[in-house]
């Protein structure tokens, strides 16, 4: 399955490259949303929320939720926030950094997350750069690996969005061998994401079991007018 995402900042839609630099920017979540009608599924990631601003795009989140099946991500920090999400209408709630420490898995938080929200309703991100996992918007990477990590969280989710970094929005591919080591080490759903450019990386991915959440490349084919003339890895520059 084909997730498109909308990341949102500032109330807007954003896509970034690696994370850092800010590549389109479109002015209204609702048409975007409308856009990606024919799809059954959206992720919703807050990039605000993920970076303190926890209010900043709530109400839009909620719209979109309420249109739309959507998985919720960014900022969640607790159990009390990914309750909150998940009763303003999110299907699932993403967990990302708050899953791990500094030294490896939280496990202290993900057991307190257990106790209180259904494991079907959580999902952990797993973000990988270097082959490492990568928190805290990817500035700090681990020495845990993602393949090690997997196994490790099964017993708090019902699923994995794990990220190839190295790719993020620049529609140069993605690491199709990485995504198959990934499972190897779970059964657990796998929504695969990062640098996924073509339909052959999309069959690919579902030939192993995997979603396959877009950003870049599904903005390209949507809104075509803003890739006129620009090259996103250009961007890194």
């Amino acid at each position: 399955m084909i997730i498109p995402c909308i990341d949102l900042m500032d109330h807007k839609v954003v896509q970034l490259v690696q994370g850092k630099k800010k590549f389109l920017e479109l002015p209204d979540p609702l048409a975007v949303l409308a856009k990606f009608a024919v799809y059954p599924e959206i992720q919703v990631i807050d990039l605000d929320a993920a970076m303190g601003k926890e209010q900043n795009n709530a109400e839009i989140v909620r719209e979109l939720c309420r249109r739309k099946p959507c998985r919720v991500g960014g900022g969640i920090r607790s159990a009390a926030r990914a309750q909150v999400v998940l009763a303003e209408g999110a299907i699932k709630a993403i967990v990302g950094s708050s899953a791990f420490t500094s030294e490896g898995v939280n496990h202290d938080f993900l057991r307190e997350l257990a106790g209180t929200v259904p494991r079907k309703k959580i999902m952990i991100a797993v973000d990988s750069f270097a082959g490492r996992v990568a928190i805290h918007g990817w500035k700090e990477t681990l020495a845990l690996t993602t393949a090690q990590a997997l196994p490790e969280l099964e017993p708090y989710c019902s699923g994995f969005l794990c990220t190839y970094i190295d790719g993020e929005g620049k529609l140069q591919g993605t690491n199709i061998e990485w995504f198959r080591s990934l499972r190897a080490v779970t059964q657990l759903p796998i929504t695969a994401a990062g640098g996924i450019t073509t339909e052959g990386e999309i069959a690919t991915l579902e030939s192993l079991g995997m979603d396959a959440a877009l950003g870049m490349s599904i903005y390209r084919k949507v809104f075509p007018e803003f890739f006129a003339n620009r090259r996103p890895q250009a961007e890194q520059s």
